[in-house]
């Protein structure tokens, strides 16, 4: 329920919008002077022009990056977009991953071993979306044999575009194309999830040999409304997640198997299979940047607000170039997500510091797991996602002028953070929008559900 104090921020913000007084807001913010952007390595003698307008796709003929301003950036030995390298990235193995890491009993809450393999299935309308994803999780779903006959591809351009329109088609929101950085691969990928509980972590995994050139990225926005009226945390959550997340993996299928239609190799990586992380996918399809949350990555317009699936594939193909539209320095002054993390699982620091070979923030990943685990009041959590400036508001003429200035330097991120809490975005919960039913009785540990049986 939204209390006074919200009430007023609801309030205020009406008031403001409706005055015009933002207009004369604005003015003052847009007479900041923006730094000269400093590009990464490559960047400086970048030759890319993106899609002009009509030739992003026929669906959507231009890509839409919302109001944020957007350079493009490169893939080399130092640079995946704005994430320096600065030394060998390792492939990283599926069983280290925060949640697997839960079932072998490797973090510090040993509860959490009981409770990761059904944690997602305690509230029941999230549960049967994720059951439905059962179905598109066997090996025979994601990948298989190509078509001995190879169809010619004239244009990778063309093919491109045909790509990214058959990805609309099939109701994704945004789309992008990679060069598939070779450590974005898993070097080992889970086989059997349950086995880690009792089994050695070598009987349960198997090696990721596949490297195929290039990547097709597929995100879905996980509902405005829903997140406007969710406190991040609560039963809902997961089933935002798992909603997006079977919506990407159905794409990725169906366009895997389109492919190997045509003769090509495709593979499938969605939440119910992965050969792949996908935030190195996602940089290199230029859908976002790496976030202060870790390895966690921001899109211009849809912010937090999003899961993907990928298709791995050698169909000839004309990549997009990642982006760089000052995520970085707004990150490094922002810190809301850090401020409202129910875990205290993000770091405060200004810095980013090496992790793998590369620059980043160094969340905390297992205390990440452990509350999402283990959560009490709700499914898991997308308290960051709920807050996060860039995907915390209603589509208005307002947000996009916020996001539009948020993008140029620190000093505007400032301000725009001020504006931000001076309005309670990302911390109100409103009610209208909150549709769903809540289950507390099923939340509470050890009452955890046994998650459905697919056969």
């Amino acid at each position: 329920m939204i209390n006074e104090q919200e009430k007023k921020f609801q309030l205020s913000r009406r008031n403001f919008l409706k005055a015009g007084v933002a207009a004369s807001a604005m003015g003052v913010i847009g007479a900041i002077k923006a730094p000269a952007k400093v590009a990464n390595a490559a960047g400086a003698s970048l030759k890319y022009t993106a899609a002009a307008k009509g030739q992003w796709s026929k669906l959507h003929p231009e890509h839409d990056y919302g109001s944020a301003t957007v350079h493009f950036a490169e893939n080399n030995d130092q640079w995946l977009g704005t994430t320096k390298i600065v030394g060998k990235v390792k492939n990283f193995s599926e069983a280290d991953m925060g949640f697997n890491l839960a079932t072998r009993g490797l973090l510090p809450n040993k509860k959490t071993q009981a409770a990761s393999l059904s944690f997602f299935f305690r509230h029941p309308f999230g549960a049967a979306i994720a059951n439905a994803g059962m179905f598109i999780a066997p090996p025979a779903a994601v990948e298989g044999k190509s078509s001995p006959k190879k169809l010619e591809i004239p244009d990778p351009e063309q093919m491109s575009q045909h790509i990214k329109d058959a990805a609309y088609f099939l109701r994704a929101d945004e789309v992008g194309i990679g060069k598939m950085p070779e450590y974005a691969y898993y070097s080992q990928k889970l086989t059997d999830k349950a086995g880690l509980m009792t089994k050695p972590v070598e009987e349960c995994v198997i090696p990721v040999t596949e490297r195929l050139p290039y990547v097709i990225v597929v995100m879905v926005d996980q509902n405005l409304q829903t997140m406007l009226g969710s406190t991040g945390y609560d039963g809902i959550s997961g089933a935002m997640s798992m909603k997006s997340y079977h919506a990407t993996g159905n794409i990725a299928v169906i366009l895997a198997t389109y492919i190997r239609s045509l003769g090509y190799n495709a593979r499938a990586n969605h939440a119910f299979n992965y050969n792949a992380v996908m935030p190195p996918a996602v940089i290199s399809a230029g859908l976002g940047e790496l976030s202060r949350t870790g390895d966690c990555s921001i899109h211009p317009r849809l912010g937090f607000r999003h899961k993907v699936a990928a298709v791995t594939t050698d169909l000839p193909l004309a990549p997009d170039k990642p982006i760089d539209f000052g995520l970085q320095d707004f990150c490094r002054v922002c810190k809301k997500c850090a401020e409202n993390c129910p875990n205290q699982s993000i770091t405060y620091d200004s810095d980013l510091v090496e992790y793998n070979g590369y620059l980043r923030w160094n969340s905390d990943m297992k205390k990440c797991a452990e509350f999402r685990i283990l959560n009490e009041d709700g499914v898991s959590c997308g308290r960051c996602m709920k807050v996060c400036p860039w995907n915390s508001k209603e589509d208005s003429w307002f947000h996009q002028a916020g996001t539009w200035i948020g993008s140029k330097n620190e000093a505007s991120a400032k301000l725009l953070k001020t504006i931000d809490d001076m309005f309670g975005y990302g911390t109100e919960s409103i009610d209208k929008y909150r549709w769903w039913l809540e289950w507390p009785e099923m939340y509470k540990y050890p009452a955890v559900a046994q998650a459905p049986q697919t056969h």
